[in-house]
């Protein structure tokens, strides 16, 4: 199966490139979830049994806290009301439709109007616990292994609460303000697509183009941050920190480093293009006699 996603995936963005339409060569794919969250925090937990320096042992706990102490805004309904809920979402759909080689927006649509199954409930008390702001820090050093199997434990049941809530029905999870903010995302990148995976091509790194399966969502995450600045008109730096702070919390290694040089590259390049438009149409303008 895993190959089969892989296949779509090359074929639907170096092949087609247009609307996320190709040619199916598969079964109809399960709708996939994200990968993990990056949890280089947890996952390079340490033992020791000499004592460290204290000061950077309290330094890292507090830094794992921090992140679990930011809770998700939620409506009068229950519901994620934040713009970054909806930026997730949509990055989870594009990353799904990528595997799927389906549009992007008929797969929103489908999420949304999926009938529920007889007898499911869903625990709005998830959406309290979860936390879509939290990513990867430092390395934690335990001073003992029931330390580190309590932040295994707490990783376990943390990764349970976003299975639950990213598998659950969108209406559910997601304030109706939300889901048309994510749908406007979609809309524009897949209106964008193709213009922009020329310009992807240009802004980032060689191994990155020569390992597209392995980018899929850094590559996703570039297309939605290029497409609200341009379509939407959301001042870029918060949409750069938006795109960074995602790249930290489902990528792995230089990713989020190298998504912020490549959206600022493409900032760049667009106020350039625009000055140079500028100047070109006051060029053009007949003198008045």
């Amino acid at each position: 199966m895993e190959g089969i996603q892989l296949s779509c995936v090359l074929s639907c963005y170096y092949t087609t490139k247009t609307h996320f339409r190709l040619r199916r060569q598969s079964p109809e794919l399960p709708f996939p979830s994200f990968p993990p969250p990056n949890r280089r925090h947890r996952a390079s937990l340490r033992t020791r049994t000499s004592l460290p320096s204290m000061e950077l042992q309290v330094q890292d706990q507090q830094a794992f806290h921090k992140s679990k102490d930011v809770l998700p805004k939620i409506d009068k309904s229950g519901r994620f009301c934040s713009p970054r809920a909806a930026r997730e979402l949509a990055l989870l759909i594009v990353y799904a439709s990528c595997l799927q080689g389906s549009d992007p927006i008929r797969l929103f649509e489908k999420r949304i109007n999926v009938a529920r199954e007889p007898g499911y409930e869903f625990d709005k008390d998830s959406l309290l616990q979860y936390n879509h702001m939290s990513y990867g820090g430092a390395p934690v050093t335990t001073l003992s292994i029931e330390e580190a199997d309590e932040l295994l434990r707490s990783d376990e049941q943390d990764s349970a609460i976003e299975a639950e809530v990213l598998s659950a029905p969108p209406k559910l999870v997601y304030s109706k303000l939300i889901l048309s903010f994510a749908r406007k995302l979609l809309v524009a990148t897949v209106d964008k697509w193709d213009s922009h995976v020329l310009v992807i091509d240009k802004v980032v790194p060689s191994n990155w183009k020569n390992e597209p399966a392995g980018r899929i969502l850094e590559l996703s995450i570039l297309h939605l941050a290029m497409s609200e600045i341009t379509v939407l008109g959301t001042r870029h730096p918060i949409v750069i920190n938006e795109a960074v702070d995602l790249a930290k919390r489902f990528c792995d290694g230089a990713a989020p480093r190298v998504i912020n040089g490549c959206l600022r590259t493409f900032v760049k390049d667009l106020a350039g293009t625009s000055q140079a438009q500028a100047s070109k149409s006051n060029q053009e303008v007949p003198l008045k006699v």
